[in-house]
């Protein structure tokens, strides 16, 4: 019977799309890479998706996030994104984390009712924890490296941690994963070396912060705020969401 996933059955074949519809995936971040993420988990038919995030829509997240429009600046990004998800499938169950991810909070999270694990979060503590508890657990995980402060969508790479280059990111998590005796780890990545942004404060979240009602959790409590565009972490979440897919219907 024809239905929304009807396109997407027709290189998948009915096995593959059972097997989504089956499935239970949890992003980790659904900003910049993690949204897309969600969006194309969401269309090829995923059947319950977990969303964790505790950030509110911000006027500059517009540029990039597609859950992030005029209508939805100040929502709450799991709220924005749960409008959409139901939008385009009524059917699929969505489950709500509003809560930043970290070693503290992770004993929220029952890793091994999990599928796959996709982490798109921003700390490297978080995602630290994020891969040894995926480990632990036994449930596959796929990680995005950096993507901001580029400028190449072409530049991404999907391979081990391990046999990465270039990339800031990805050097530490190599290193602290390594401490750890982790052997291996699926990663999105890009060998373009990051550009300098501009130290603009006139156009900085440092001194206009309007997004974080609590003062002392701010996205800029970092040296430099990262300059984004469209076409980049949209990229990476895509290549994300794409990975994941295959994943799943080749049961890894």
């Amino acid at each position: 019977m024809l239905n929304e996933f009807s396109r997407t059955q027709l290189l998948l074949g009915k096995n593959g799309m059972d097997k989504l519809h089956n499935s239970r995936v949890a992003v980790f971040g659904i900003g910049g890479v993690g949204g897309f993420t969600v969006e194309a988990l969401v269309r090829s038919g995923i059947g319950a998706i977990d969303i964790i995030d505790d950030d509110k829509v911000c006027v500059t997240n517009i540029n990039r996030q597609i859950f992030a429009t005029q209508k939805t600046i100040g929502k709450y990004k799991v709220d924005a994104a749960e409008e959409r998800i139901y939008e385009i499938n009524p059917d699929i169950k969505v489950i709500k984390h509003k809560t930043f991810y970290t070693p503290e909070t992770s004993k929220n999270f029952d890793f091994s009712k999990y599928d796959y694990i996709v982490d798109a979060i921003d700390t490297v503590t978080g995602k630290i924890e994020l891969v040894i508890n995926a480990e632990n657990a036994g449930t596959p995980i796929i990680s995005s490296m950096g993507a901001g402060n580029k400028m190449d969508p072409t530049a991404f790479e999907v391979a081990d941690i391990f046999d990465t280059s270039v990339c800031p990111l990805a050097r530490v998590m190599r290193s602290e994963l390594k401490k750890r005796g982790i052997r291996k780890l699926k990663v999105v990545y890009s060998k373009e070396k990051p550009i300098t942004p501009v130290d603009d404060m006139t156009i900085s979240c440092n001194t206009q912060n309007i997004c974080h009602t609590d003062a002392a959790k701010k996205c800029t409590q970092r040296r430099q705020v990262p300059g984004s565009n469209a076409f980049v972490p949209s990229v990476a979440g895509l290549i994300i969401a794409g990975e994941v897919i295959k994943d799943l219907i080749n049961k890894i």
